[in-house]
């Protein structure tokens, strides 16, 4: 197909250009990241830091690490308790249409898996958000899948507004925008952007996504900031975990989260932890080297690296993991999940993005948390 001789490094047409040093950078720490070439001692060094350096990082996430799981853990939960008290924020998704326009291989959603596609009315999206708000959850993530021809800004920057009418805290999880376009949904109430390279490994990027404006590689990689400069309160970060080599894919969204946050200190910054889930069409889609152990590494890492970042656990993950992450490290969790279209209000119009681990309701995680000495938190922002 034509879409797989386009050169993935160069800027589609209306891309808005970013010179920024942190790509070259972060691809560079990657490349030369070997997470085999720690010792104990490098890992017991770097545990002992009251602030991690990006070798420290490279060095807990490594596998020397792995026999320090516990230590690891103890110290993460204390960083945990010190920036964010026992509070978990609550939140649920939304999405609002799953058409797509590019062939990612890894995704429910692409333009060339043969599912039922679907899109809200902006009635039926306020619908939806009452019967979420109905919950008592008062944050809302908006997402689509990658088309701008069925999703176009104006039709989502009607939804985020909508979703101020119900919602204190609005997130989007959409196609990258420029940063004018982000500004134009800052203006209709947005809050957050959330933007997930998949994988840094950028030959590996050129053959998971082999069709559409995804497979622009740098335009992706640099959204974040194009999101901060158009006025976006915070951002997210993450890797889709079993896509490429693990360890690096973390490592290289580690140091991105940390650049971006360095070179915009008044951004919020959080993290995901995604792990490959089957799909419709595709059952067996499920990671190969990313177990639970993995998983929690993984999550013990960002917070040890950037204690002041949140992070993010979804209902890719099993109740009993996602339990066991919340206070530890964990400091956002979804709860009344579905990932077709709609499907809180009214039936589904549309088929799933992947399949969840979790269904429990907002009131089912809410007990949860209570149970664990921790402190369910709905609003953590007011608008004026």
């Amino acid at each position: 197909m034509a879409g797989t001789l386009t050169n993935h490094m160069e800027y589609m047409d209306n891309m808005e250009r970013t010179d920024s040093e942190i790509m070259e950078r972060v691809l560079d720490l990657a490349a030369s990241y070997d997470y085999d070439s720690y010792t104990k001692e490098d890992v017991m060094r770097a545990l002992e830091k009251e602030n991690m350096t990006i070798d420290d990082f490279g060095a807990v996430l490594s596998t020397a690490a792995v026999p320090f799981l516990e230590k690891m853990a103890r110290k993460a939960k204390g960083l945990t308790e010190r920036y964010f008290g026992n509070s978990v924020s609550m939140f649920t998704p939304l999405y609002i249409a799953n058409y797509c326009e590019n062939h990612c291989v890894y995704c429910g959603f692409n333009c060339m898996n043969r599912i039922k596609r679907g899109r809200l009315s902006l009635d039926e999206i306020d619908s939806e958000m009452r019967a979420i708000a109905e919950t008592g959850l008062k944050e809302i993530l908006i997402l689509t899948g990658e088309s701008r021809i069925k999703s176009d800004l104006e039709y989502i920057g009607a939804a985020v507004k909508t979703a101020t009418r119900h919602f204190s805290t609005v997130g989007i999880e959409i196609y990258p925008l420029n940063s004018e376009e982000y500004g134009y949904l800052k203006d209709q109430g947005a809050d957050f952007v959330s933007v997930y390279q998949e994988t840094y490994n950028t030959d590996k990027y050129g053959e998971v996504h082999l069709k559409g404006p995804k497979r622009v590689f740098p335009y992706r990689f640099n959204s974040q900031e194009r999101a901060l400069k158009g006025g976006m309160r915070g951002v997210a970060f993450g890797a889709l975990l079993g896509l490429d080599d693990f360890r690096k894919d973390v490592f290289a969204a580690g140091i991105h989260a940390y650049l971006v946050q360095k070179k915009y200190p008044h951004g919020e910054i959080s993290f995901s932890t995604p792990r490959i889930r089957p799909f419709i069409n595709n059952s067996e889609k499920r990671p190969s080297d990313v177990y639970e152990r993995e998983l929690l590494q993984v999550m013990l890492s960002y917070r040890l690296f950037m204690p002041y970042a949140g992070i993010t656990i979804s209902t890719r993950e099993n109740a009993r993991f996602r339990d066991n992450v919340v206070g530890l490290v964990a400091t956002k969790i979804s709860a009344g999940v579905s990932t077709g279209v709609g499907g809180h209000g009214e039936d589904e119009k549309g088929d799933e993005q992947f399949e969840i681990s979790d269904e429990r309701s907002v009131d089912e995680v809410h007990r949860m948390i209570v149970s664990r000495g921790l402190q369910p938190v709905y609003r953590d922002y007011i608008r004026v």
